[in-house]
């Protein structure tokens, strides 16, 4: 992985060097499965949940998207979903539906940086 895209991804939140230990040192497969997260619809999902007022389903999509940001790496967007996930459990909705301007603002510039691998 050429230095310039470590800092790109490193700048939008993803701990590459942790990623490639994940991924035992594999870079072809770590940015095979980065890019997947580009089809992955879990944010979607909790977009839709949040504006429908559905705690169920945000609840369901913020965990999903919490684990998968975790097996990436992504730790910017994994702490925020952290944070929602504690806050739905709590019962407090709101706190929870107030992390979504930094939770989008975190998902884009992943996936900003991930489209550019």
């Amino acid at each position: 992985m050429q230095p310039q895209t470590k800092e790109t991804l490193s700048a939008a939140g993803i701990n590459i060097n942790d990623g490639l230990e994940r991924f035992m040192g594999n870079e072809a497969l770590l940015t095979r499965f980065l890019k997947r997260f580009l089809e992955d619809s879990n944010y979607r999902t909790l977009l839709h949940a949040v504006s429908a007022g559905d705690q169920k389903q945000a609840m369901a999509a913020s965990h999903t998207l919490k684990g998968i940001c975790g097996n990436l790496s992504m730790t910017a967007l994994f702490d925020l979903l952290t944070q929602q996930v504690q806050l739905l459990r709590a019962g407090d909705w709101a706190s929870a539906c107030s992390l979504m301007p930094q939770i989008s603002a975190s998902y884009q510039m992943a996936v900003e940086a991930i489209k550019n691998i």
